[in-house]
């Protein structure tokens, strides 16, 4: 049996949707035995997955094959989990969140700023 990645990846519960674990796939940011892998490639019991993710890499292999989609309680028993701990230092995760606060006006034009803008270019 031979299971596509990108559909193994999605029955595993790794991405929410198969379109998801595709675009990672493009992106370069799944590998499988060390070498990016295309969505369509095969997968054989015994390959070790790595997915770069925003909070760290996970280390997969795979023990079971499966196209099907099945619970999630049971996804789990696809693959053996070998990802490193997550590093939990507080400062690059603030820096990785968005300011809270921003200057007023520094947003979208208002219909009255983008009017001005209109003129000005006209008037060259």
């Amino acid at each position: 049996m031979t299971v596509r990645l990108d559909k193994w990846l999605t029955v595993a519960r790794v991405f929410k949707t198969r379109s998801q674990a595709s675009r990672a796939c493009t992106l370069g940011r799944v590998k499988v035995n060390d070498e990016r892998a295309k969505p369509h490639r095969s997968l054989a019991v015994g390959d070790t997955i790595a997915v770069a993710r925003t909070q760290g890499e996970r280390l997969l292999i795979v023990q079971v094959l499966h196209d099907r989609p099945m619970k999630k309680a049971e996804a789990s028993s696809l693959y053996e989990d070998r990802s490193p701990p997550p590093v939990l230092d507080p400062v690059a995760r603030l820096l990785r969140r968005a300011p809270v606060v921003r200057e007023r006006g520094a947003g979208r034009p208002t219909k009255r700023d983008r009017r001005r803008l209109e003129q000005a270019t006209r008037d060259d």
